[in-house]
């Protein structure tokens, strides 16, 4: 089950208290203060792993704890510290605090690691406050609290190619035949329920990864459909491929499918308008599709946007397009961009 989406809260450990001590030893009656320091609370961390895909363990456990400090002993002996809680993520996760929504950490590479909420210190024991004039002090210091933090996770799947497309464009169909992505594929309305990842290997030894989102409707910024709430997940490609249905089972002209395409994305986020993309005219082995594909390149040529037409059915103009996009990620690859988000 995919889950891109959780709330969780964590709490760091508490700090151990600092003691009130004095060395009590035979011969020697009046033995200074050797009241030992608490140890530090253990702390909450999180860590991204490529093992996991999906927020779903997250449901199901909800609240986080590190372990407290022990408190100090006598003969100076400090307490020992209370082990840190490591949280492991999805490659991807971005942290935001649920209260402010400031975005805390984000999780982009396999290894990363943030300490989101931070152990509290040791309290001071009573050794730490002997001076010239106090030589017997009984004050201690109780150890502080360790941070505790409510959270909001966010999964945004990273890939190098978004496709887009309203419900039946290909999208599935198109992704299942260029990679080994197996997504469910079915003739009527949303049958991808969830986003899907395929790793597309051209060339010789090069690859991209496409991600798969459900399609998306007019009035998706107003919570219309499926798709929009999915769009997260093509935030940070680097490039967009519009599917087009040219088909003549296509419920509206080509054009104006793609215009109101872009009129969704841009109610959701204007930086994904100015995303590098081009335009897939899918499904030209059905019949009726010709003028319909003589429409939208004509369209695609006045405007100077790249437009290939392909059959998935077919594997019609599949290797154009996987050399296209391929050319495209390897030149984005190489030029520094804003993507991430």
């Amino acid at each position: 089950m995919f889950v891109d989406e959780a709330l969780i809260t964590v709490r760091a450990g508490k700090g151990g208290d600092g003691i009130c001590s004095f060395r009590r030893e035979m011969f020697v009656p009046r033995g200074g203060p050797d009241g030992g320091d608490g140890g530090q609370g253990g702390s909450v961390v999180l860590a991204a792993s490529h093992r996991l895909t999906t927020l779903l363990d997250l449901r199901y456990q909800k609240h986080y704890e590190a372990e407290d400090g022990r408190a100090g002993g006598a003969s100076n002996c400090t307490g020992r510290s209370g082990k840190d809680t490591v949280v492991t993520l999805p490659v991807g996760t971005v942290v935001y605090d649920d209260q402010t929504g400031e975005v805390l950490a984000d999780l982009a590479a396999d290894g990363d690691t943030e300490i989101i909420a931070r152990g509290g210190r040791g309290g001071r024991g009573n050794s730490n406050f002997a001076t010239s004039t106090n030589r017997v002090p009984t004050k201690c210091t109780l150890g502080t609290a360790g941070e505790e933090r409510s959270l909001r996770l966010e999964l945004k799947l990273l890939a190098d190619v978004g496709l887009v497309g309203f419900p039946n464009a290909g999208k599935s169909t198109l992704i299942s035949v260029i990679s080994s992505a197996t997504p469910k594929i079915a003739d009527y309305p949303f049958t991808t329920l969830t986003p899907h990842l395929g790793v597309v290997r051209w060339g010789s030894d090069r690859s991209f990864v496409v991600a798969d989102i459900p399609g998306i409707i007019e009035g998706a910024h107003e919570g219309k459909g499926l798709g929009f709430q999915f769009l997260r997940h093509i935030e940070r490609t680097a490039f967009l491929l519009h599917l087009i249905d040219v088909s003549e089972w296509a419920p509206d002209e080509p054009v104006a499918s793609f215009e109101v395409m872009r009129q969704e994305l841009a109610a959701y986020d204007e930086a994904l308008n100015d995303r590098p993309f081009a335009v897939v005219a899918t499904k030209i082995d059905i019949s009726g599709a010709c003028d319909r594909l003589k429409q939208l390149q004509t369209y695609c040529k006045r405007r100077k946007y790249a437009c290939l037409p392909i059959s998935s059915a077919t594997r019609d103009g599949l290797d154009e397009l996987i050399a296209f996009v391929g050319a495209q990620v390897d030149r984005l690859r190489n030029t520094p961009c804003e993507t991430r988000s």
